[in-house]
């Protein structure tokens, strides 16, 4: 039986910018339909279990729905989210996806339909106007394609780039001259089956069995240069558990990707191999660590409970769109600390361009700053002409399926602004059904407007690293510049004063002394005894007055510092600032 849906708003996959695609256009009011493969959604950030995420995390980035997850998460998960050191947010995937679920259900006019992939697309002419599945179609005025590898632009025949392009496209420095051995050998960034580990203190943990194709040898030396604690840390996750996503001899796996883009049986090839290959990391990590360390138990709702759903996909089938994201676009201005916004912009990123290759260190252009302390990325924006097909009508891409270049996907991949697009995308589509346009004449100035006043989560458009949302004259701002890009600071700092009101609440004050090694590099040695067990730290600020503090003190000088210690990356996350 084929049951028939109609809607105004369909999202198909229920991944990072799915979701947050269909719960924006919902909350817009108009009737959404989304529909998803697995029974989580939020895809990279709890299906495919990367529950430390990267990017966006200075304090002025933290807005729109990836700000009202955080403060969410903050809010839901026990003992906070200062666990692992690759990334300053690192939960439970289960709470995570019980987020999601929780704004999904609020929405009476969503409707969530879990279980189903497409399997065909529906067409009038230029315009896209349904999706087919095992046992329903959904006929809708606009559809989104969220899926993690662009299954609707194969499936519709839009046009879409896969894997790299040469340094004559665009003139991507980062790009190569010429086709060799390396795009070859691995046409996209390599996907990772992400399985979460546990340490079982003094019991001995049930054996991780290898795989068929085991060879301990494509892991020999994977945390030689860190050690196994601060490997193991790396990932680390509330309850003492593990998120193993390792780059290095690891379990990233590439093999034939191209298999990626059959429907049936290559791409199955592809996937058992997959986890297989993190299966067998996770035995070779075992037999190298200690029983004490094994498999997770009941994290994810499967068999292979400690295994995510599905692969972390780096990279996709990429839009042909009305504009494409190149390296430049991502790049800091001259002398700057901010890439050029673009005049449509809709989402904002700030992480750094990672490529992916197994056992290969590809060289790219740096998009990195000094700022609080540690390394950050260089904000860069996201055109709303990225997510428009150049030819066809009723669509949107949502995910890491935006028009982008392979190069600058390294950097536009990540969770936090593949859910500023989601957001972006959900908002654009309710915007044309309201007002009874297609997405390409949507006038992107409403839309802009629309994301930054929005009653929910406003979000950023025009990155400034020392305005956060609660600022009274953070809409000022955002929108003086969208209206004056001219003027806009490239060291991304506006004109104004900050607020500097702190919260020192159920925070551990500390006492030390500063040390300051360069500009953005400070220690602090703690002289009050406390009980913690290590004295020396390194101080991180998220917030732009704080920041600013730090780099105003000499060395050498007593301070109370209010803030929360991360014993994995050996720093300490600065709230509150006093001189002693």
């Amino acid at each position: 039986m084929n049951q028939i849906y109609t809607t105004d708003v369909l999202v198909v996959g229920g991944g990072t910018g799915g979701t947050a695609a269909a719960i924006q256009a919902a909350r817009k009011g108009v009737k959404t339909i989304l529909v998803s493969e697995f029974p989580w959604l939020g895809g990279m950030l709890t299906s495919a279990g990367v529950s430390a995420p990267d990017g966006n995390e200075l304090e002025a980035f933290q807005t729109g729905l990836w700000g009202a997850f955080l403060q969410e998460l903050q809010r839901r998960q026990p003992g906070g989210l200062d666990h692992s050191w690759v990334s300053f947010f690192s939960y439970d995937p289960r709470i995570g996806a019980e987020i999601f679920a929780d704004w999904v259900r609020e929405l009476p006019n969503l409707q969530w339909i879990s279980g189903k992939v497409p399997l065909e697309v529906l067409r009038t002419k230029d315009c896209i106007t349904g999706v087919r599945f095992a046992d329903l179609t959904v006929n809708a005025k606009i559809i989104l394609d969220a899926t993690e590898l662009g299954d609707l632009l194969a499936l519709a025949e839009i046009p879409y780039r896969w894997g790299w392009e040469l340094q004559s496209q665009w003139g991507e420095p980062s790009a190569p001259a010429n086709f060799n051995s390396l795009t070859q050998t691995y046409p996209v960034q390599a996907p990772t089956w992400v399985v979460v580990m546990q340490d079982f203190g003094e019991n001995t943990s049930p054996e991780i069995l290898p795989a068929p194709n085991y060879d301990p040898s494509q892991f020999t030396g994977a945390w030689d240069d860190y050690g196994s604690e601060k490997f193991l840390n790396y990932g680390r996750l509330p309850a003492d558990r593990f998120m193993i996503n390792w780059p290095i001899a690891g379990n990233d796996y590439c093999q034939n990707a191209n298999r990626l883009l059959d429907a049936a049986l290559k791409k199955r090839e592809f996937m058992r191999e997959c986890f297989w290959h993190s299966q067998n990391f996770a035995h070779f990590i075992q037999t190298q660590v200690g029983r004490r360390y094994g498999l997770a138990v009941k994290l994810f709702p499967h068999p292979n409970s400690a295994f995510a759903l599905h692969p972390y996909y780096r990279e996709s089938r990429r839009l042909v769109g009305l504009t494409t994201v190149c390296e430049q676009d991502i790049l800091p201005l001259a002398n700057g600390q901010t890439a050029k916004p673009f005049h449509d912009a809709i989402a904002v990123g700030n992480y750094a361009n990672d490529h992916h290759y197994p056992n290969v260190e590809f060289s790219l252009q740096p998009k990195s700053i000094r700022w609080g302390g540690r390394w950050t990325g260089t904000p860069f924006t996201i055109p709303y002409s990225a997510l428009i097909p150049a030819a066809t009508d009723g669509f949107l891409v949502c995910e890491k399926n935006i028009s982008v270049s392979h190069i600058a996907n390294g950097a536009t991949r990540l969770q936090p602004v593949v859910m500023g697009i989601g957001q972006a995308a959900g908002m654009a589509a309710a915007m044309s059904v309201v007002l009874g346009c297609q997405p390409r004449d949507l006038p992107v100035k409403s839309l802009q407007a629309a994301l930054l006043t929005d009653n929910y989560a406003p979000g950023i458009i025009v990155p400034l690293f020392n305005l956060s949302t609660n600022h009274p004259d953070w809409l000022h701002w955002q929108t003086y510049y969208l209206h004056n890009p001219e003027a806009y600071p490239t060291d991304g700092n506006c004109p104004c004063i900050f607020d500097q009101t702190d919260n020192k609440l159920n925070l551990n004050c500390f006492t030390g002394k500063f040390q300051r090694l360069d500009q953005q590099n400070y220690q602090f040695n703690i002289t009050r005894e406390t009980n913690l067990t290590t004295t020396n730290w390194q101080l991180v600020a998220l917030r732009s007055h704080i920041d600013q503090q730090l780099q105003a003190f000499p060395s050498e000088k007593i301070l109370k510092v209010w803030g929360r210690p991360n014993s994995s990356g050996n720093w300490l996350l600065v709230e509150h600032l006093e001189e002693v």
